[in-house]
């Protein structure tokens, strides 16, 4: 063999190891390009999620805040309209059909607070929700038996409703309590 043949036979040997070099770094090219993309989409996506994750605790934290304020202010709203009237059917006043109707629209809105506010939990949250606005649905139908009552009739009623009073404000004691804790919590799950 001459010298040209050999080196035309390594040019040719060189050259189809350079093209199958080549082409095999063209395939794990584009397969590391592929795992890279889609590494990249992965953490994209994993980032996104975890992101949309936050946003979404926080929106249900602020939503219980502001459930947690409306409950808390139909209580005040309550407590007022029977500080206000106690002593009026103390003294042996019949409750008007408005002060009846303001009485029991306020308890009907401390119920709707309740129930929104079972929405946004936690669960502890809303059973103490839901007991605060039984102690007070006793606190007004106490009330209203004792106003409804004949003057000689009251002074048995008054132990009933000042009982259900009591109970109604340490129930509220109650949530208020444990509302606070749950708002000053960093930690609180959304579930």
């Amino acid at each position: 063999m001459s010298e040209t043949t050999g080196t035309i036979i390594a040019s040719v040997i060189a050259f189809i190891s350079a093209v199958i070099g080549a082409v095999i770094a063209g395939i794990y090219a584009k397969r590391g390009a592929e795992v890279g993309g889609r590494k990249a989409v992965e953490a994209a996506l994993a980032q996104v999620h975890g992101q949309a994750a936050v946003e979404h605790w926080q929106w249900v934290r602020s939503q219980r805040h502001q459930s947690f304020a409306a409950l808390l202010a139909a209580y005040a709203s309550l407590d007022e309209i029977l500080a206000r009237i106690t002593p009026e059917v103390q003294n042996g006043a019949r409750l008007g059909e408005a002060t009846g109707r303001e009485l029991r629209e306020s308890a009907l809105a401390l119920q709707d607070k309740t129930s929104q506010l079972a929405l946004w939990g936690p669960q502890e949250a809303s059973e103490l929700a839901y007991a605060l606005m039984r102690k007070a649905t006793g606190a007004v139908g106490a009330l209203l038996r004792v106003a409804a009552e004949g003057p000689a009739d009251q002074n048995a009623g008054w132990a009933s409703s000042e009982r259900a009073r009591n109970e109604m404000v340490t129930a509220y004691a109650g949530f208020l309590q444990r509302a606070g804790e749950i708002i000053r919590d960093p930690l609180q799950p959304v579930s």
